[in-house]
C-alpha cells in the first residue's frame, strides 16, 4: 500500500512537471522512470522495517486473517510509529499528489485555449487516468486508515474485529485496480 501511494505521488509529479515542462517528454529515456520506481521503493522500505526493528510490532488485525501494524497497542513506542506511518506515508504523498494535480489543473486551464497537439492530447489522456488511480486509491485506503486511527486512539474494544474486515480487504485490493485502470484508460494497451 505504501508503495503504490508513493509510486502515485512520484506520478503525479512527474506528470507535473512533464506536462509544464517546454520541452516533450522524452520516451526513449527511462532513467526517471526507474528512479521514481526505486525511490518509491526504497522509502517504502524505509517506513515499513521499523516494526522488526522494535518500533511498534506487526501482527493480525481485526478478524486475524491478515497481518499489520498493531493498531490496537497504546504504548507511546507504537503510537509514534503509527503518527509517522500516517503523517510520512499517507499526509505528504497525498499532499505531493494534491499539489502536482492542482498546480497542472491550473497550467491546463491557462493553456486551454491553445490547441498543443497529439502530444499534449496524449498528456492529457494520462493525466485522467493518474487522476482516476487516486481516486481509486483514496476510496480503498481511507476507510481502512480511518478503521486504523479509531482502532489506535479510540476507546479500547470499540473497533470490532467484523467492522475491520471490509475496510481491511478494500485496502488490500487496491493495487488490483492500477492495472486494471491503466488497460482501460490507456488507448496504446
Amino acid at each position: 500500500g505504501i508503495v503504490s501511494l508513493v509510486s502515485l505521488a512520484v506520478l503525479s509529479y512527474e506528470r507535473y512537471c512533464t506536462m509544464t515542462g517546454t520541452t516533450e517528454a522524452d520516451t526513449t529515456n527511462y532513467r526517471k522512470a526507474w528512479a521514481g520506481i526505486v525511490l518509491s521503493w526504497t522509502y517504502s522500505l524505509i517506513w515499513t522495517t521499523p516494526p522488526l526493528f522494535g518500533w511498534s510490532s506487526y501482527g493480525p488485525e481485526g478478524s486475524g486473517a491478515t497481518c499489520s501494524v498493531n493498531w490496537h497497542s497504546n504504548d507511546a513506542n507504537n503510537i509514534s510509529y503509527i503518527i509517522c506511518l500516517f503523517i510520512f506515508c499517507l499526509v505528504i504523498p497525498f499532499g505531493i499528489i494534491v499539489y502536482s494535480y492542482g498546480r497542472l489543473l491550473c497550467t491546463v486551464r491557462q493553456v486551454s485555449s491553445i490547441n498543443k497537439g497529439m502530444v499534449r492530447s496524449r498528456e492529457q489522456r494520462i493525466l485522467i487516468m493518474v487522476v482516476v488511480m487516486v481516486i481509486c486509491f483514496l476510496l480503498c485506503w481511507l476507510p481502512y486508515a480511518i478503521v486504523a486511527l479509531i482502532a489506535t486512539f479510540g476507546k479500547p474494544g470499540f473497533m470490532t474485529p467484523a467492522a475491520s474486515i471490509i475496510p481491511s480487504i478494500l485496502a488490500k485490493s487496491s493495487t488490483v485496480y492500477n492495472p486494471i485502470i491503466y488497460i482501460f484508460l490507456n488507448k496504446q494497451v
